[in-house]
């Protein structure tokens, strides 16, 4: 029986990776704060697979921790999902961020080199590292250039990836996932502070909804899809290499709000006002991905359209609030 070993289990990509491999057989293991065991709501995605997988406190921010729990679990292989994720542009928590996602991606890989060379590892990148891109879509040889510390993040990570694929003879590899959504996305994120405001709207709860730049572009997909995409990338026949993960399509904000208020009979243009203080900087190239290579290489292409997405988190979210 292989064994797994998922940082950021506890959130939307972790859990539902947990499932898909706990369905293929692996013994599944995660990484979780000391924090999460005091606040149990914080592994609610959990809930219906704790007696399936064992988790494990870890400061990912330690390298000894890191040191002890690879050495603990003996890994088959590791899925590093874990970051600070949301995309900030401010530079008030610069320091933080950097460490927060590159430190981790480093212990783990040193780790894994000196006690179980074999463990093939998984690193969630990010479209970030495309950032103000050259064109649109974005393939594979695109070059990388970041616009936030969070993009910079990610992409140093990578390229700690890329050393020790390249140097250390390491099964490595970065995934670049483009925004993958689903209903246990993070009420943080754009996607699902729409659907819950359609839900928290249609049941009175609210009366309007605050969004900055309404038409900017996103390319939306299924997380759960996504997550069998990095199952893929570690089970490659062709050996350790990197892909863009994306569906390629556009969507504005607006699309993503129609739909929404749509599905539960509103017209959001009459709860919709706009924030200036929401904006961000806009690209001037979409961020698209091409996935065609993890399709030639693995078979693997997206399926679940954004439709569908967006009315199983409002369908998710008028539950949640009418309980």
């Amino acid at each position: 029986m292989k064994k797994a070993l998922i940082t950021g289990i506890s959130g939307q990509d972790g859990s539902y990776l947990a499932e898909l491999l706990l369905a293929k057989g692996y013994q599944v293991h995660g990484v979780i704060r000391q924090s999460s065991m005091e606040n149990h709501q914080k592994l609610f995605f959990l809930k219906d697979i704790s007696d399936r997988i064992t988790l494990h406190i870890c400061s990912l921010n330690n390298h000894l921790s890191i040191y002890k729990l690879i050495d603990a679990v003996k890994p088959d292989e590791c899925y590093h999902l874990a970051a600070a994720s949301f995309v900030s542009y401010s530079f008030e928590d610069e320091a933080s961020i950097l460490a927060t996602n590159l430190n981790p991606t480093h212990y783990f890989l040193s780790s894994i080199k000196e006690l179980v060379p074999q463990c093939r590892f998984y690193f969630a990148g990010s479209s970030e590292l495309f950032g103000n891109a050259e064109l649109s879509p974005q393939t594979e040889g695109t070059r990388f250039n970041p616009r936030s510390i969070y993009g910079i993040s990610k992409l140093a990570s990578h390229y700690v990836v890329k050393n020790y694929r390249e140097h250390h003879g390491l099964y490595a590899c970065t995934g670049y996932c483009y925004n993958h959504e689903s209903p246990r996305r993070n009420p943080a994120f754009v996607s699902r502070k729409i659907t819950s405001a359609a839900a928290k709207i249609l049941l009175k709860l609210e009366n309007h909804i605050q969004l900055g730049n309404v038409d900017a572009i996103r390319d939306w997909g299924y997380a759960p899809e996504y997550v069998e995409a990095m199952w893929m990338m570690l089970n490659n026949p062709l050996g350790a290499k990197d892909y863009i993960i994306a569906t390629g399509i556009p969507h504005t904000v607006r699309d993503l709000l129609a739909i929404a208020f749509s599905f539960v009979g509103l017209d959001y243009t009459n709860y919709l006002e706009i924030n200036s203080n929401f904006f961000r900087p806009s690209e001037q190239v979409p961020l698209l991905g091409d996935a065609s290579k993890i399709y030639q290489d693995l078979g693997w292409r997206p399926k679940i359209r954004l439709e569908e997405i967006v009315k199983e988190m409002v369908l998710q979210d008028l539950n949640l609030f009418k309980s």
